[in-house]
């Protein structure tokens, strides 16, 4: 999926733009889905490709969501080397936009955790 820089900023609510065009990252502990426990899917906000399942979300700590697994092919993954630290970024396979970062410090069964900015997720509840 490729849209203009116009295009995105046009789809996107500033911070979500900030985020997953820029990879900004938004403060912890303002997303209302860090607080998400319903049955369900996180989806990516700039092209809504499913990315996580509810079933893999778990309470980090850290103030952003968290999961220990994405769903099969949903998400790509680069080196970050940016503020002077190793890290791992996550990015959407469809859209390329940046999600957050994968750690090795969470649960099993991976012991994963993909901490991933709430404003460039979007959740569908199950239906019931």
């Amino acid at each position: 999926m490729t849209l203009s820089d116009a295009q995105w900023r046009a789809k996107l609510s500033p911070a979500a733009y900030d985020v997953l065009r820029h990879a900004a990252t938004e403060r912890p502990f303002t997303s209302p889905l860090l607080n998400e426990h319903r049955k369900g899917v996180f989806a990516c906000a700039g092209c809504a490709l499913p990315l996580f399942s509810s079933n893999t979300k778990f309470e980090s700590g850290t103030g952003w969501p968290s999961f220990w697994a994405p769903l099969a092919h949903a998400v790509l993954q680069s080196a970050d080397n940016s503020l002077g630290m190793d890290r791992t970024e996550v990015h959407c396979r469809r859209c390329g936009g940046h999600l957050g970062h994968v750690f090795d410090d969470g649960p099993k069964p991976t012991g994963l955790r993909y901490c991933m900015n709430g404003v460039a997720l979007s959740f569908t509840p199950a239906k019931a």
